[in-house]
């Protein structure tokens, strides 16, 4: 079995954790490649690195949620579930903690686990020429906002060529169902389960209680463009981790992207279990009777 190996070196066990990979993949029959900047976190001779071309059968992610979802952009569509270790302090995404490590690679052996299919979005911007370049795919969510100070944007949005109405806000968050824990629940979206075939859009910061968080039908198209005069300085984010900026004239376009993103889950927790621990919901033991 090819395992690829993607990690965060911020996390000071990293080295520990890679080093008890290496001991435990021989003996389970896992062959390991890494992520070029992991080389030399590996004890000894690091693995072969890889790249779009090597055949994986998972990649395992050492660090938080972030760590998940820039290594589901870097497959970019490709049919290779994620075994997220989580080595930070929420980790929703993840199914497993270092303490669990070996567990969780004895597990992927046996395929004790289940695979989870998670929309994910694929974004591009066009001009007004028609032309258009693409963007990275994302598993959380795109973001349009203004760079530089907090300052309002004026926005279009559109659902399949039908304009919802102008936003005036400090952004627009659109949003996958794995995504509506993130940022589009702090600026006040709905929580969707991951099984819900749909697509979130969440103004930031409204200008006006006229505006909410609507789902569509994950077969839409969402367009947002940015209203002159409001047009200069409009950033767009991908997953919170890479970004471009959309230039006047130009709008962003996110559709469902054809694959989904492959998320394996072990143990038997469940989605509102999984709520339940990592953000505290309906955690109630402040009001408990004394």
């Amino acid at each position: 079995m090819n395992i690829g190996v993607v990690g965060n070196p911020r996390y000071p066990d990293l080295k520990d954790l890679l080093a008890q990979v290496a001991r435990v993949a021989p003996r389970l029959g896992l062959t390991l490649f890494t992520e070029q900047g992991l080389a030399s976190h590996w004890p000894g001779p690091a693995p072969a690195a890889f790249d779009g071309s090597r055949q994986l059968d998972c990649v395992m992610t050492l660090g938080g949620d972030g760590t998940l979802l820039r290594a589901a952009r870097s497959l970019n569509g490709a049919n290779t579930p994620i075994l997220g270790v989580n080595l930070g302090r929420v980790g929703f995404l993840t199914t497993a903690t270092s303490h669990t490590l070996a567990w969780a690679l004895e597990a992927l052996v046996r395929k004790a686990y289940v695979t989870e299919r998670r929309l994910a979005l694929l974004p591009e911007i066009v001009d007004r020429e028609g032309g258009s370049r693409a963007e990275p795919l994302v598993l959380n969510d795109v973001v349009v906002h203004k760079g530089g100070v907090a300052r309002v944007v004026h926005m279009r949005l559109a659902v399949d060529g039908e304009e919802v109405g102008q936003y005036s806000a400090d952004g627009i968050i659109v949003a996958t169902p794995t995504g509506s824990t993130a940022y589009s629940l702090s600026a006040g979206g709905p929580i969707v389960l991951p099984t819900v075939d749909g697509i979130i859009v969440t103004a930031i910061c409204p200008h006006t209680m006229a505006v909410r968080p609507i789902v569509v039908p994950s077969s839409a198209v969402v367009s947002v463009e940015p209203i002159p005069p409001w047009t200069e300085e409009v950033l767009v984010s991908f997953d919170g981790q890479v970004g471009t900026t959309i230039q006047p004239g130009e709008r962003l376009l996110t559709k469902r992207a054809e694959r989904p993103v492959l998320l394996i889950r072990l143990g038997a927790e469940g989605f509102f279990a999984r709520m339940r621990k990592k953000l505290q919901w309906g955690d109630l033991s402040d009001r408990e009777r004394k």
